[in-house]
């Protein structure tokens, strides 16, 4: 099937890299299988992240589609970019149809991306996960391909202005083993053995990570954890419940 928006965009994706001298430390990307169906999953710490969980996946020559909400679909720009990709909108309140939608492609052998944790995280560490990535697996009886990226955050994220100006920034991306999901098991407790998975790789993303912030003002995309100032997650509930 031609692809004739989605490959021209991946052309300018890495024109634009080039021209950002980001540098890229992508491993595991042999986990994505080169055919049949499989659902990625990834942590969510930029509006940029599906760019570079699809990196990834071009190795294998593997072109992802991504589970999106339904408001980037209707943006003048991005919305017919996301139909030409192919990309699967989903509406929050009506979730059903996304779901029908994204089973039927992963049945047909496509590989859809899933950002379990609904939306992008403001401390920069894991929120909970919900369980539709499993079921998902589960019901077309592929795997579960988890995976975490780190750096993203420093170039556009949720609560600071995007930042495209900055050149030779590290991205970290870590790919994991697949993580299976058997139809006899149940969907929460898969739920819980991926999100291990990618905490597992987050970690290690972090560790492998060779930025560090230049000082204080600039510690906001580091975890407090870290020893950055972004909020904790515990802090960002407590303001939530405020207003």
């Amino acid at each position: 099937m031609a692809e004739l928006v989605y490959r021209p965009v991946i052309g300018f994706a890495k024109t634009l890299f080039k021209v950002w001298d980001l540098k890229i430390d992508c491993q595991g990307s042999s986990n994505i299988p080169r055919s049949c169906g499989a659902v990625l999953v990834s942590n969510h710490i930029s509006y940029l992240d599906f760019i570079f969980d699809g990196l990834a996946a071009l190795p294998q020559k593997r072109l992802v589609r991504f589970m999106a909400k339904d408001s980037v679909f209707r943006h003048k720009i991005s919305g017919p970019l996301m139909r030409g990709m192919k990309h699967i909108p989903v509406d929050r309140g009506q979730g059903e149809a996304a779901y029908a939608h994204a089973l039927d492609s992963l049945r047909s052998g496509e590989v859809i991306g899933v950002f379990p944790e609904a939306t992008i995280s403001q401390s920069f560490t894991l929120k909970s996960f919900k369980s539709g990535a499993a079921r998902l697996a589960q019901e077309a009886g592929v795997p579960l391909i988890p995976m975490a990226l780190w750096g993203t955050q420093r170039l556009w994220t949720k609560g600071h202005p995007r930042d495209f100006k900055r050149s030779h920034l590290p991205i970290t991306i870590r790919v994991g083993e697949a993580v299976e999901a058997p139809r006899d098991q149940y969907a929460g407790a898969i739920t819980r053995r991926l999100r291990e998975r990618v905490q597992e790789l987050l970690d290690a993303a972090q560790r492998a990570y060779p930025g560090r912030p230049k000082g204080p003002e600039d510690s906001w995309w580091l975890p407090a954890h870290l020893g950055g100032t972004a909020p904790t997650a515990e802090a960002l509930r407590t303001t939530a419940q405020v207003h």
